[in-house]
């Protein structure tokens, strides 16, 4: 059985077993570590927490005065170290889902009678410019960034071989899949 992919909660779940912390602080680390190029929106960290609250994984602390607005400290229990040991000790499934956008796109496509060529010639395009990206940053990046980059453009370079081996095989999945 493979658990599910990261999720937030359970990354919080991490952060604060690591040590008890304000909302703030644990965006901050999300952010820095988790969710390069997209931030956790302030709202999601709140209601995440609230969540975990509510089931008994992290306890708030009362409100702490300081510079700006009041913070809670929140602390991991027993409950939510349990449930992040488990999630940490659980593989991830192997396979991305077996229908992916881009297939979707491609056999689509070609039930409709389009260009489904056209669409992996420039899918093919847009994963090229982001390797470059990614290959950029991968070389004067810190490790995390240069391992987040690696990580991608692995997945990217898998992509590329797919959408080469389906255009090769273009013709027999447009037979199989036209009416």
């Amino acid at each position: 059985m493979y658990g599910p992919p990261m999720s937030v909660p359970l990354t919080l779940l991490g952060l604060l077993e690591r040590e008890p912390s304000h909302g703030y602080d644990l965006k901050r680390d999300y952010d820095a570590f988790f969710n390069r190029g997209k931030p956790l929106p302030y709202g999601q960290v709140y209601t995440t927490l609230g969540r975990l609250a509510r089931d008994g994984k992290v306890i708030a602390g009362e409100a702490e005065p300081g510079v700006g607005p009041e913070r809670k400290r929140y602390v991991i229990t027993d409950a939510g170290a349990t449930e992040l040991e488990t999630w940490l000790t659980e593989p991830v499934a192997p396979e991305p889902n077996l229908q992916t956008v881009l297939f979707t796109k491609v056999v689509l496509a070609l039930m409709l009678g389009r260009d489904a060529q056209q669409y992996l010639d420039t899918q093919r395009a847009a994963h090229l410019r982001r390797m470059n990206e990614l290959t950029k940053l991968r070389r004067t990046g810190p490790i995390v960034d240069a391992l987040l980059a690696d990580h991608g453009l692995f997945h990217l370079e898998a992509d590329l071989r797919w959408i080469d081996l389906t255009a090769a095989r273009m013709d027999t999945l447009a037979e199989a899949v036209r009416p």
